[in-house]
């Protein structure tokens, strides 16, 4: 037999996206849902009612747990993340050369204003 070495083809040094959890594949979960509730931690009980304000005015849905021992910390960073999230910001397009002119004169954006 000889000592022929065989190529069975390329070696991938690429991992798959979902092998080791670096990746969330599930894109529709959206957080503060009915379905995927923020799960939110408190100290006390006037602090679980301003943040079931905060949670209702923001028309989100979470679990607030009531944690009352002592050195216990406050997480509530999933709704503040929530509620600091900007909006959608759109631009109007600039018209091109040979649009009509926004300011309504009837000539093209070129002759007129451009």
């Amino acid at each position: 037999m000889s000592d022929k070495f065989f190529f069975k083809g390329r070696q991938d040094a690429r991992q798959h996206h979902t092998a080791y959890g670096g990746f969330q594949t599930n894109a529709s979960q959206k957080s503060g849902s009915k379905k995927h509730p923020l799960k939110l931690v408190v100290t006390s009980e006037a602090r679980q009612q301003e943040v079931e304000a905060l949670v209702a005015e923001a028309q989100l849905h979470a679990d607030i747990t009531l944690d009352t021992r002592e050195g216990a910390v406050e997480s509530v960073a999933e709704l503040t993340a929530m509620l600091n999230k900007g909006g959608t910001i759109t631009q109007t397009k600039t018209p091109s050369r040979n649009d009509p002119c926004s300011c309504g004169s009837g000539l093209k954006f070129k002759k007129c204003c451009g």
